[in-house]
């Protein structure tokens, strides 16, 4: 199903995260002008290079930078290194239909509009993006696909609002429940590219598979976990020959993170929550790894976010399951993550500044200005870094 969470799942401890204020962020004097940048419009990648792992990767360390590419990866993994995947699998979460309404004088109003699944609530319950949302209001009737009066009958899906939250978010209670409604998704919906590509060109049918990790097994996300995109089967090959272990987490990407920070002030600025779960064997796995002298490498800020949001104050990974909302900013301590390989973020976005919190502020400006100068490609289809914990 969808994006639904395994609720047989048994785990030692279930954690539920909201955002996080602690772990020694400061961020009343962060602003989100800290983490801008100028990024040239040629610089956005529209398409992934081929092969995949014939991408350039951006070796960050505190003491300078090193061009390589991404199949160079395991020269800087050593035996005993642990690398984390997110396992998720994009599903075509953007639809098209029409906003149905009585109007005034008694006749059916029909206005175009389209959603961006967000999170899954519940069986036949999304939360969804939809634009244009300023006119949405609860008790309008959304009809997906082809017009038609069943349910769902050959491309045609009905969704009801059942809440209009901020920022375009409204909750669709849909006429279909479970695989049902997952099958419909998948008839009516297309891959939800980022907005900086969909701007530029439209979905087609090899985004199906570009906009897909190799390893990817679990429906639910809305966006890929993009630097998993680089990988290839002889990458994965000669990653575990050099004596390096994978471990899968999975963490169902929202729409929210395609979502700008609008606010001045970093600290007035909401996360939207995500769902997640890392089980008990795979902690387990990590906590052993880390005990033995070796490094937990994320592969995307995703698998970070959600191993940072299974891991003590005694830095002990735990196994999670649930939704989490941490945002990472300049000052906070990190408990379980080593080393993070992670594409090209957009400028004054919440991922730009986890990176900067990871391998520091400075170190991440100078790194992005080499890699604009010497014409890496940026977001989704772009290049990738390799960033060492500063």
């Amino acid at each position: 199903m969808i994006g639904m969470p395994e609720i047989t799942l048994k785990l030692r401890a279930i954690r539920r995260l909201t955002p996080v204020a602690g772990r020694e962020q400061n961020r009343d004097r962060m602003k989100t002008a800290d983490f801008d940048f100028d990024l040239p419009e040629d610089r956005i990648a529209l398409r992934p290079v081929e092969p995949r792992d014939s991408a350039r990767l951006l070796v960050v360390r505190e003491g300078g930078f090193e061009d390589r590419v991404m199949r160079d990866l395991p020269d800087f993994l050593r035996p005993g290194d642990a690398l984390v995947f997110n396992d998720t699998r994009v599903i075509p979460a953007r639809m098209s239909g029409s906003r149905r309404r009585m109007g005034e004088d008694g006749q059916l109003l029909s206005v175009p509009v389209e959603a961006t699944l967000h999170h899954r609530d519940a069986p036949d319950v999304w939360s969804a993006f939809m634009k244009p949302g300023k006119r949405i209001k609860p008790g309008d009737r959304i009809r997906f696909g082809r017009e038609g009066d069943a349910a769902c009958d050959l491309g045609r899906l009905e969704a009801t609002v059942t809440v209009k939250g901020e920022d375009g978010l409204v909750t669709l209670r849909f006429a279909l429940s479970g695989p049902a409604l997952d099958d419909a998704i998948r008839e009516i919906g297309v891959m939800p590219l980022p907005p900086y590509i969909a701007a530029k060109r439209a979905e087609d049918d090899r985004d199906r598979t570009d906009y897909q990790t190799v390893y990817a097994e679990h429906d639910g996300s809305v966006a890929a976990p993009t630097a998993g995109l680089h990988f290839t089967p002889a990458l994965l090959d000669a990653i575990r020959a050099k004596g390096v272990s994978t471990h899968a987490v999975t963490l169902h990407v929202g729409a929210g993170t395609f979502l700008p920070v609008k606010v001045n002030d970093i600290a007035e600025h909401r996360m939207h929550s995500e769902w997640g779960t890392v089980s008990e064997e795979t902690a387990e796995a990590l906590n052993r790894v880390r005990a033995n002298g070796g490094r937990i490498v994320c592969v995307g800020t995703t698998s970070l976010r959600l191993l940072e949001s299974a891991t003590g104050e005694d830095g002990v990974i735990g196994p999670f399951h649930g939704d989490t909302a941490i945002f990472i900013t300049p000052g906070y301590r990190f408990r379980a993550v080593d080393v993070l390989m992670t594409n090209f973020h957009l400028p004054k976005s919440t991922l730009f500044m986890l990176v900067s919190a990871f391998a520091g502020t400075d170190t991440m400006k100078a790194a992005y200005a080499h890699a604009i100068a010497t014409g890496y490609r940026f977001y989704s289809y772009g290049d990738g870094s390799l960033l060492f914990r500063g």
